[in-house]
């Protein structure tokens, strides 16, 4: 996501990765993907072609890209955490993000060309603003009370309008190193930006939902 402000606790820690695994699988089923174990032979060129450093950004203005943002990600496994293409994935996401020519305040795998259930946001409401990684989030919870802004995205050069989004909500995700399934409530703009990332994952755009004038 391109835009600037104006201005965690997990759950269920002893749960069994299994039940994890089965849960992806289901979900994968019901959203029309299939399971796969691990990065597709594409996918690892995409990662290991930057080895941590700035990748493309994918942009509606390329066709095939475009295919792409537009798809559903993939929920990644356990085992995926464990790779050096993850490790690189994250690297490399984070310098795209932080790109000083471009910056932005969050980014999903899918607009650097990996099409799996990973996002990078930058936490406003924690001290020192740092960008932390969400694994296979869903939004669980969203409040009544809206709040209407301006957005911009980083896979949409030049583009901006107004998105009405939810002012608090519950994430879901899963931890990195014990794979529990955690849950984090977000406020003000942080629940703006999870919003606009986890909807990247879903293969819709801050456009698909902006404010009719």
């Amino acid at each position: 996501m391109k835009r600037k402000p104006d201005t965690t606790s997990c759950v269920f820690p002893r749960i069994s990765r299994y039940i994890w695994i089965i849960g992806s699988m289901v979900y994968l089923i019901g959203a029309g993907g299939c399971c796969r174990e691990g990065f597709t032979p594409g996918e690892k060129q995409i990662i290991w072609s930057r080895e941590g450093k700035m990748m493309r950004l994918y942009t509606v203005d390329n066709g095939e890209d475009s295919l792409l943002l537009r798809s559903r990600a993939l929920a990644l496994t356990p085992e995926m955490l464990q790779t050096e293409e993850y490790r690189l994935l994250k690297a490399g996401m984070l310098a795209t993000v932080r790109d000083t020519a471009n910056t932005g305040v969050g980014i999903a795998a899918p607009q650097v060309g990996v099409s799996r259930q990973l996002i990078a946001v930058q936490r406003f409401d924690k001290a020192g603003e740092p960008f932390e990684f969400y694994i296979n989030p869903e939004i669980i919870q969203y409040s009544e009370e809206k709040q209407c802004g301006p957005e911009g995205c980083l896979s949409l050069p030049g583009a901006r309008d107004s998105v009405m989004r939810s002012e608090r909500i519950v994430v879901s995700y899963i931890d990195e190193v014990n794979h529990n399934v955690c849950r984090d409530t977000v406020k003000g703009f942080t629940a703006v930006v999870f919003q606009h990332e986890i909807d990247h994952l879903k293969g819709i755009l801050f456009t698909d939902k902006a404010v009719k004038k």
